[in-house]
């Protein structure tokens, strides 16, 4: 519901109220951002200058604040006008209300520029969705140096935390936690996508954990670069912008031109695992393609693990009659099947078969596939391109560059200017073409590595390829999957460089992580799934057991089937005991995967802070569930653990097995009793399936 009285707006979550209002002099205003109060209750209060240094705009709590007069902490928009000047005055021209879309409407005060703050809800939840629009209506172009997409004021005085990532390739979602005393706090991507490090959300807290305190986040819905930039002031006061990145950064809006900025998802919510469940129910809902989002995802095999490079018709018909044996429904062919692929040296821009190595064409393996009962896949990485490749030698001025540098090349390669018509559409007709002349239901775009030498001479303001080679890449999706609305697509950055909300806009899932590695995976998966599904969340089993840690392929499909499951290990080495383990495994997988994918998660037990990871999935209506304990390997001496599971209705009587015991009990006591465990040895892992009596 959106309340709107004397130009105070009310937008009222399932459990929350967001408040600002305009002032007589056509501020902005933020008042307040948690609990419900009476409605009636909220005004603006006047605040007056502290003292020459101190102006009351720099005590305002704004919803969007403008660069200009006497603002001197961070700003959300900075802009230059044609005739120099680079202060922005807004003045207030009212707001729309469509059920539950606000709309409030600024433009400046001498040119023609206008904004719209924009605000959307769900009765059913607490997120709120907000983004900016600018207008130009003058003949002359503007130029912006900030172009964030929303601000967030935080209610206490007292110092928040903030947790966010510091990750690596291998390595995606390694959490920081850090308290904010004074000055500002940066998370930020420079990569030119999201990338492996930092993330582009942030979590703010007091004294809260899993389960209670207040916890506010944003999270925004892009996958180019991105800045959040939190401060706390000497009024002691903390307020976060967030949006594209203001590094090596200038946005031309044209004349007449209108522009969206990507949007922010964000709530006030109590504890971390509420957070998490409202989220990932939301993104499933609302964000995710519709095409597959009701939909669970199929269980996969890829090949790259097992013949890397040196992929062809047989050896991969070979896999695919192992694979089909065990259980899997998708066949994943990866990189090395196009072009004079042989190595990472060559061939990237070429997406035409190898004829040498599929002598008979692609859908001869296609047909063998999908004889076997599986649907097939295919790898791609798009946005790249080798020097040795036909299409550098043809086209060397479509890679990112400067003509008086060296383009640096990482993995033996260059980013492909997706800035330019010619080169997208080359890019959409080769993935059309392999979409059109092939049974393929599945692809897995790639990109591994970042830019470098951003140089776009086809550009008039180059700075903005940063943006537009991300909504380049957004449009290809959107179009190959209308005209091919059977083919899931999966966005894959060299593991989890671009598993934001914005790839998940328009891909219909993510690859975590290229670490597969059971044990690092336990980390990497949490810090996945704090804001983003679990069903979009690719988790697979592979021979990767780690260095000086291994861990046994059962506690790796514990692990991975906790997100959807996949399979990438050389199963033309697995014993038949190794097999048996798969196909059981994945046998179990397609009985609980739509608990795993659609249900409610409960982190119970972390295994940083409790040596064990206790997770549980409940489905909607508290009737099944299944919990995943793990542990690799728990210190000292520790007769029994109680396991209190989570989720359930304390009404209900449940079934479950653990270990040579079966238990009947009320939700209420497993949740607030428990069940004693014995969690010892260096590979411990049980998976307990919950059912309603």
């Amino acid at each position: 519901m959106i309340i709107c009285k004397d130009n105070i707006f009310v937008l009222e979550t399932k459990n929350t109220h967001y408040v600002f209002g305009v002032d007589k002099f056509g501020y902005n205003r933020h008042l307040h951002w948690g609990r419900k109060c009476d409605t009636n209750d909220y005004f603006l209060k006047e605040i007056g200058d502290s003292n020459s240094n101190h102006s009351m705009l720099d005590e305002y709590k704004q919803e969007y604040t403008a660069f200009g007069q006497t603002v001197y902490r961070g700003s959300a928009i900075k802009a230059e006008f044609a005739d120099g000047c680079r202060d922005i005055l807004l003045q207030y021209n009212g707001y729309d209300v469509d059920g539950n879309n606000l709309k409030l409407y600024f433009s400046d005060k001498v040119y023609p520029f206008n904004i719209t703050l924009n605000y959307s809800i769900s009765d059913d939840n607490d997120i709120i969705t907000r983004w900016t629009t600018i207008e130009n209506k003058s003949k002359d172009s503007i130029f912006f140096e900030k172009l964030f997409s929303a601000e967030f004021n935080l209610p206490s005085k007292k110092p928040y935390t903030f947790r966010n990532t510091n990750g690596a390739w291998a390595g995606e979602n390694l959490e920081t936690r850090n308290t904010l005393e004074g000055g500002s706090f940066i998370s930020e991507s420079r990569r030119g996508t999201s990338g492996h490090n930092q993330s582009p959300y942030f979590i703010a807290y007091q004294n809260a954990d899993e389960k209670i305190g207040d916890v506010y986040f944003g999270i925004l819905a892009y996958s180019g670069n991105f800045k959040v930039n939190a401060e706390r002031d000497l009024f002691h006061s903390t307020r976060v912008i967030m949006g594209m990145s203001d590094f090596d950064f200038k946005f031309e809006l044209k004349p007449n031109e209108v522009f969206d900025t990507p949007k922010v998802f964000c709530g006030h919510i109590q504890g971390f695992g509420e957070m998490s469940r409202q989220m990932n129910k939301f993104v499933v809902n609302n964000i995710l393609p519709k095409s597959f989002s009701d939909k669970a995802l199929p269980v996969l095999y890829n090949s790259w693990e097992a013949t890397w490079f040196d992929v062809n018709s047989e050896n991969q018909k070979a896999l695919a009659e192992i694979a089909a044996k065990i259980g899997v429904e998708l066949f994943v062919m990866d990189d090395g099947w196009f072009g004079q692929r042989k190595d990472d040296h060559a061939g990237l821009g070429d997406w035409f078969v190898n004829k040498d190595k599929f002598p008979n064409g692609l859908n001869d393996l296609i047909n063998k596939v999908n004889d076997l009962g599986m649907d097939f896949g295919i790898w791609v990485e798009p946005e790249m391109v080798n020097r040795d490749s036909d299409l550098y030698r043809n086209h060397p001025d479509w890679a990112y560059h400067f003509d008086t540098r060296y383009s640096c090349e990482l993995r033996n390669q260059l980013v492909l200017n997706m800035t330019k018509k010619e080169v997208q559409e080359y890019i959409f007709n080769c993935l059309n073409d392999l979409l059109t002349n092939h049974n393929i239901k599945y692809i897995k775009w790639d990109m591994n590595r970042p830019f470098s030498e951003a140089g776009a001479e086809n550009l008039d303001c180059p700075q903005m390829l940063w943006y537009l080679h991300t909504k380049a890449v957004y449009d290809i999706v959107d179009k190959l999957k209308e005209l091919h609305p059977d083919v899931a697509i999966e966005s894959c950055a060299s593991g989890g460089g671009r598993a934001d909300l914005g790839a998940l806009s328009h891909y219909d899932m993510v690859w975590t992580s290229d670490n597969t590695d059971g044990i690092d995976r336990m980390v990497i998966q949490k810090g996945f799934t704090l804001l983003r599904p679990t069903k979009a969340m690719r988790a697979w089993v592979t021979d990767i057991e780690g260095i000086n840690k291994p861990c046994s392929l059962d506690f790796r499909f514990n692990i991975a089937m906790q997100g959807s499951l996949g399979v990438g290990g050389n199963l033309t080495k697995y014993s038949e005991e190794d097999l048996e383990i798969c196909k059981k495994n994945i046998a179990l997988y397609k009985e609980i995967r739509d608990i795993v994918q659609f249900g409610n998660l409960y982190r119970i037990m972390d295994i940083d802070e409790d040596e064990i990871l206790f997770n549980q999935y409940v489905n909607e209506d508290k009737t099944k569930s299944v919990a995943f304990i793990a542990a690799n390997g728990t210190r000292f001496y520790k007769k029994s653990v109680p396991m209190l599971f989570a989720g359930l209705d304390e009404n209900k009587r449940y079934t479950l097995t653990l270990g040579n015991e079966t238990y009947e009990k009320s939700g209420a006591y497993l949740m607030n009793v428990g069940i004693e465990l014995e969690v010892r040895g260096v590979d411990y892992n049980k998976i307990v399936i919950i059912n309603e009596v």
